[in-house]
């Protein structure tokens, strides 16, 4: 039996209902889902130069196609708090 590793795909999802499209898979493996997880925003930030409005990235077991994602089930950043003002 062959060891399993986890590699990221990213994805690019539009604004409508259809689902998000694999556009790159990542070359590094990770021995676990938890270490694959840990490296998903990297990810994103290093390879959001695809035509989305919308990226992505999703762990999956080497060897298995990313899962079919609409645009309303990405999770998506809370924004960030804006720097307090001075009054």
């Amino acid at each position: 039996m062959e060891p399993i590793y986890f590699i990221i795909a990213i994805l690019g999802c539009g604004e409508a209902e259809a689902s998000c499209e694999a556009v790159k898979t990542l070359e590094t493996r990770y021995e676990s889902q938890a270490a694959c997880s840990a490296a998903t925003e990297a990810a994103v930030t290093r390879n959001s130069d695809v035509d989305f409005p919308v990226v992505v990235a999703q762990c999956v077991a080497a060897g298995s196609p990313p899962a079919r994602l609409t645009p309303n089930e990405v999770l998506l950043p809370e924004p960030k708090p804006s720097a307090s003002r001075r009054t």
